[in-house]
């Protein structure tokens, strides 16, 4: 796999064709995935692989949640309670690329919800990745654990899939527990669609900027 355009074709998508994903190609991306470092080799990945029915019967659960007015609430505090300076415009631009690309205008709010809905379907994709690690763990183990997030997606790549990490899949951790049967003391993190990318899909085609690196690299000969 050439490293360099791996990192460069990896996005976050969106739409995915309606098409099964074997269950021995995910089962290879996680073997090639949990090569990621830990701390002390710790490996706190735990990994539910989520399809067909369990996955629709999961899903609706969420997003007739959502579409209840029930607010989400993740097991841990994934963003700032307060955006500020250069994170609120990165925040800021994100979303309007998204919507404008979509051509839903910022009056439009049942578009935006039901473009919001998406998420807890995972985008569609016949495979829903779910993450959990145990509560005792600390943060940095939350590091090692985007380590391997970053190898999945990687992984994925070379087996002709997209994926999109959803912190979204994370925000109904009571509900994910009941349904799939995890104890109180795994804390859900996020999850992830896996899938083969709809390439015509119009919400694929836009892609976030990144900051130069004069903007983000202090160098100290």
């Amino acid at each position: 796999m050439d490293v360099k355009k791996a990192l460069l074709d990896r996005k976050s998508t969106r739409a995915f064709v309606d098409k099964e994903v074997p269950i021995e190609v995910i089962n290879a991306i996680i073997e090639q995935a949990k090569t990621a470092p830990s701390g002390v080799n710790s490996q706190p990945w735990q990994i539910a692989v989520v399809t067909g029915n369990s996955k629709t019967k999961l899903c609706d659960k969420m997003e007739k949640a959502f579409r209840a007015g029930k607010k989400g609430a993740m097991d841990y505090d994934y963003y700032p309670t307060e955006w500020v300076d250069d994170y609120k415009e990165r925040r800021k631009v994100c979303g309007l690329l998204m919507y404008s690309t979509l051509e839903i205008s910022r009056e439009d709010k049942q578009k935006q919800l039901d473009q919001w809905a998406l998420n807890y379907q995972a985008f569609g994709a016949p495979v829903m990745l779910l993450f959990f690690i145990d509560k005792v763990m600390e943060k940095g183990s939350y590091m090692d654990y985007g380590m391997f997030l970053q190898s999945i997606m990687l992984s994925a790549i070379e087996h002709g899939l997209a994926t999109c990490p959803q912190a979204a899949l994370g925000e109904y951790p009571e509900i994910v527990r009941e349904e799939l049967c995890y104890s109180q003391d795994k804390v859900l993190l996020c999850g992830m669609a896996i899938g083969y990318e709809d390439k015509s899909a119009i919400v694929n085609s836009y892609r976030t900027p990144r900051e130069e690196l004069d903007k983000i690299v202090r160098y100290f000969p």
